[in-house]
């Protein structure tokens, strides 16, 4: 029996690390096995960042790759915890009837979903400023140096 409390706590936590899609689906499963590479990517370039300073433009390219999928995960997070507990026993725990346990919503999943939108939006509001934030910079430098 696959839990929806269980599967989304670990969408949140361990999403980026693709631990969701491993506890549902297997280790089988090639989405789980592609989520670390955009989570060590950004890792890459926070560390390339603290480096060579936040100048590298490499640097503002992978970052926000680590945030938007940090930000997919706790969104990913959100479904699980608010989908119906039929359709989570059916697609989930198929051979279990419909108002089996698993897929009831207590308040652990609650929890685990306003704590995925808190921490989802943040990340996803700061990874696009910087983003935007970097992209603009580098725009008005550029500026310069045609201008000179």
């Amino acid at each position: 029996m696959k839990s929806k409390t269980v599967a989304a706590w670990l969408a949140f936590l361990g999403g980026p690390l693709g631990l969701h899609r491993f506890y549902l689906r297997g280790f089988g499963d090639m989405l789980g096995w592609l989520l670390p590479v955009p989570t060590a990517l950004g890792l890459y370039g926070i560390e390339r960042a603290r480096q060579l300073g936040l100048d590298d433009g490499l640097s503002w390219l992978l970052i926000p790759m680590l945030g938007f999928t940090i930000a997919g995960c706790a969104l990913t997070a959100i479904v699980y915890g608010l989908m119906a507990p039929e359709k989570w026993n059916a697609r989930y725990n198929p051979q279990a009837p419909a108002d089996a346990p698993a897929g009831r919503t207590g308040w652990l999943t609650v929890g685990a979903v306003v704590i995925s939108l808190f921490v989802g939006a943040s990340v996803l509001m700061a990874s696009i400023a910087f983003s935007f934030q970097r992209y603009f910079e580098h725009q008005v430098e550029e500026g310069r140096r045609i201008s000179q």
